[in-house]
């Protein structure tokens, strides 16, 4: 060893430290094994050759196989029985995923209108929104309503509940125009302002 190596081996000494150099603890190679290793892979559902059972594609694996690979073919554990098992895995994944079974739709209950729209102011923080109720008694999609209200006034718009849109900013004065415009079954008559909900506290 050098002068440093052993400086340092007898400060590792006075430290209290282990100076033996550590072992690898890796596994070598294998008696009998060639290396590299060869891994032959299957044509059909391209895992190696043990994993084919795995796959779900058996028979595919079972068929590329007996072409390609028969001296494989013996290590290969997939035969009918594992089949019939699949199948039942498979009859298990649809009834757990639902997908068999229909539900009946439910249809939403239609909130029955008074003939009248009715427009709320509500505050929000330093802002406010526009609350707007009884579109739905028009039979006036809400969706459709609310897409409609965001492109013109360039605002968020979105519904909330059955019979409710909401409209960032205060719109109403527009509404009364753009209302009767859009949906004619509405006239302006049928149009209430319930001004502002709660009051202001300072």
């Amino acid at each position: 060893m050098s002068e440093e190596g052993d400086v340092a081996v007898e400060h590792m000494a006075s430290e209290g430290l282990d100076s033996t150099p550590t072992v690898c603890l890796a596994p070598g190679p294998t008696e009998g094994v060639a290396y590299p290793l060869k891994v032959t892979y299957c044509g059909a559902c391209s895992m190696p050759f043990e994993y084919c059972e795995y796959s779900g594609m058996a028979d595919a694996c079972r068929v590329w196989a007996t072409e390609h690979a028969p001296e494989l073919l013996e290590g290969l554990n997939v035969d009918d029985k594992d089949d019939e098992g699949d199948e039942g895995d498979e009859k298990k994944k649809s009834r757990r995923g639902g997908r068999g079974i229909v539900k009946p739709k439910v249809e939403k209950k239609k909130p029955e209108g008074n003939g009248k729209v009715t427009l709320l102011r509500e505050p929000r923080g330093k802002k406010s929104v526009t609350v707007i109720k009884g579109l739905a008694g028009f039979d006036i999609d809400l969706k459709v309503a609310a897409k409609t209200f965001s492109q013109k006034f360039a605002c968020g718009s979105s519904v909330r509940g059955t019979d409710e849109i909401v409209i960032q900013g205060d719109v109403k004065d527009d509404l009364f125009d753009l209302i009767p415009a859009k949906w004619p079954a509405i006239s302006e008559e049928n149009i209430e302002d319930l001004g502002e909900k709660g009051d202001k506290k300072k």
